[in-house]
């Protein structure tokens, strides 16, 4: 199995986890002297089997994260840590341009007129770099998941 397939098995099994949840849920109270659709005790041991499944599965693949080596020596774990660092940074520079780009209203010229402390151009420039080396180290990462077994 290849790491890539290794994590789209991952995803099913949380989906099927939180699904099975629901349902114990839904199945948890009845009103007296009502049968439950489904046995809320059957429900809760699949769901602790998948969970094992999964607690396996991502043993593996962290393991397999910390022996591959990208071309630059990161291993795989590390550029996974790398990439979402990028994503934070993105996030954080885009709402403040979005906070710096509202438009502010004044009724009078007696009121108060507002100034950036910061160069929503620079800031610009700093997403679309952080963007750029986020493509970059995605492929890199997205190619090594369907090249390498898990």
């Amino acid at each position: 199995m290849k790491l890539a397939e290794a994590l789209l098995l991952r995803g099913e099994y949380q989906t099927k986890v939180d699904n099975l949840q629901s349902r114990i849920l839904q199945n948890l109270k009845i009103q007296e002297g009502d049968i439950p659709n489904e046995e809320p005790k059957v429900l809760l041991t699949e769901a602790f089997e998948l969970n094992e499944q999964l607690n396996e599965l991502i043993k593996r693949v962290n393991e397999r994260n910390n022996q591959v080596l990208l071309p630059d020596g990161r291993s795989l774990a590390q550029a996974l840590v790398d990439r979402e660092t990028l994503v934070k940074k993105r996030r954080l520079l885009v709402t403040i341009t979005e906070a710096g780009s509202e438009q502010e209203y004044r009724y009078s010229r007696s009121e108060i007129k507002f100034q950036l402390t910061l160069s929503l151009g620079e800031i610009h420039k700093q997403i679309d770099q952080l963007s750029r080396q986020f493509r970059e180290l995605d492929t890199i990462i997205q190619g090594l998941n369907w090249s390498v077994d898990l």
